[in-house]
């Protein structure tokens, strides 16, 4: 399985510093800033990155889970909210927030809700927070 790269340089103090990031696809990129990760400035931060790439996961397995129950998707959509916030004197990401629409035929709300929560206790990204961040999941059919 391949392993994934990705980097980040900061300049300057943590106040009046700024930040660029950019994955090895060329892809992924963007600037970061105090402002734009603790306040409501304008650019990236590494918990948006983190939501992306939680929703993007979850919504694969998803996909994976409802094609192995027989009942393969036409469409699953992820919107991933992920919180940083002051603990102590430090911080730290606490939730994550799932919010899943999926278009599925011949299924009913009882087993996609077991399937969509075995995804979310299941996803590599979501195995990765584990123990460390609250995953919270509302799942929908259309």
């Amino acid at each position: 399985m391949p392993t994934r790269k990705a980097s980040a340089v900061w300049e300057k103090g943590l106040k009046d510093g700024k930040g660029s990031f950019k994955g090895e696809s060329g892809t992924v990129n963007g600037s970061y800033s105090f402002g734009s990760r603790f306040e409501n400035a304008k650019g990236s931060n590494p918990e948006e990155l983190l939501a992306a790439a939680n929703a993007a996961c979850f919504s694969m397995a998803l996909a994976l889970g409802l094609e192995q129950n027989g009942t393969p998707s036409a469409k699953v959509e992820t919107e991933a909210a992920c919180t940083v916030e002051k603990v102590a004197d430090g911080f730290k990401i606490t939730t994550m927030n799932l919010m899943v629409k999926a278009k599925v035929t011949g299924i009913d709300d009882a087993t996609f809700q077991k399937i969509a929560s075995a995804t979310k206790d299941g996803c590599p990204v979501s195995k990765a927070l584990k123990g460390n961040v609250a995953i919270t999941m509302t799942a929908k059919l259309n």
